[in-house]
C-alpha cells in the first residue's frame, strides 16, 4: 500500500498517521507544500491520502499564504475521492474535503485547543470503524476555530460540546476529523510555540486548555484509537479493489 501525506506546515506534523503507515510497512510519500513541494500529477501512486491541518482556512488566498493553493488542493483531493482512494482529512484537511465536494466550511461555535471529550452521534454508533470508541466520552485533541461543511450523503459521526462536527463520513472510504487523534508530546510543543497569545486565550475561552496540561497529557490511548480506525479503513479499501 502507498500512503501520501499532504502537509501544510512543519508544526502540523502527521504524528500517529505516519507511525501507522510505518508500522504497516507501507510506502510513504509527502507533499510538504510549506517547503515548496508540488502535488502529485495524478493519483496512480496513491492508495491512502492523508490531508493534514494548518493555520489556514479553505478561504485563505495565495496572497495571504503563497505556499497554500486551496483550489489546487481541493482539485487533487476530489481526484483521489473520484478514483476511490481512501482519504482522511484532519482539521483543515477535513474542511478541504468538504469544500472539494461542494460543502462550505463554517466557524465552529467555540474555539477548542487542548484535550476534550467527543461523543458519538446515533450514526456514529452504527459506524463499524468507530465501534472501538467510547460512545459517550472519547478524549481527543483539538486545535481549531472552524469546522467542515456538509454535503449530500455526508454524516456527522461525532460531536463535542464546543463543536457539532467532529468526525464526518463523506463516503465509506472518505472521512474528515476536525479533531486530532494524531497528537503526541512533540507535536503539541510545536503547536503551542506557533500559537500566538495562547496564554491570554486560555483565560478568555472556555475550551482552551492550560498549555502546560496539554504538554503533560499522555496521547497513547488516542493514538491507539486512531490506528484501530485506520486498520478498519485499510480493510475496507482493500476489499474495494
Amino acid at each position: 500500500m502507498r500512503v501520501h501525506i499532504l502537509q501544510h506546515e512543519s508544526f502540523e506534523a502527521p504524528g500517529s498517521y505516519l507511525k501507522w503507515a510505518e508500522n504497516k510497512g507501507y510506502e510513504v510519500t509527502f507533499s510538504k507544500v510549506f517547503e515548496g513541494d508540488k502535488l502529485p500529477e495524478n493519483t496512480e501512486g496513491i492508495d491512502f491520502l492523508f490531508v493534514m491541518g494548518g493555520p489556514q482556512s479553505p478561504a485563505t488566498k495565495l496572497e495571504e499564504c503563497p505556499h497554500f493553493d486551496t483550489k489546487k488542493e481541493q482539485e487533487f483531493i476530489k481526484k483521489c475521492i473520484d478514483a476511490k482512494k481512501a482519504v482522511v482529512g484532519v482539521c483543515l484537511g477535513a474542511q478541504l474535503i468538504g469544500e472539494s465536494l461542494g460543502g462550505k466550511f463554517d466557524h465552529s461555535p467555540e474555539k477548542e485547543i487542548g484535550n476534550f471529550a467527543i461523543e458519538l452521534t446515533e450514526e456514529g454508533l452504527k459506524d463499524e470503524k468507530l465501534s472501538h470508541f467510547d460512545r459517550n466520552r472519547e478524549i481527543v485533541g483539538h486545535w481549531h476555530g472552524d469546522m467542515p461543511g456538509l454535503v449530500e450523503g455526508s454524516v456527522v459521526l461525532a460531536k463535542s460540546v464546543g463543536c457539532p462536527r467532529q468526525i464526518i463520513r463523506f463516503t465509506p472510504l472518505v472521512y474528515g476529523f476536525q479533531c486530532h487523534l494524531e497528537f503526541d508530546s512533540e507535536i503539541v510543543v510545536e503547536l503551542i510555540a506557533n500559537e500566538k497569545n495562547l496564554e491570554q486565550e486560555f483565560e478568555k475561552f472556555r475550551y482552551i486548555e492550560n498549555p502546560e496540561e496539554i504538554k503533560k497529557y499522555d496521547y497513547t490511548a488516542m493514538n491507539k484509537k486512531l490506528h484501530e480506525f485506520l486498520d478498519k479503513l485499510d480493510i475496507e479499501y482493500k476489499n474495494s479493489l
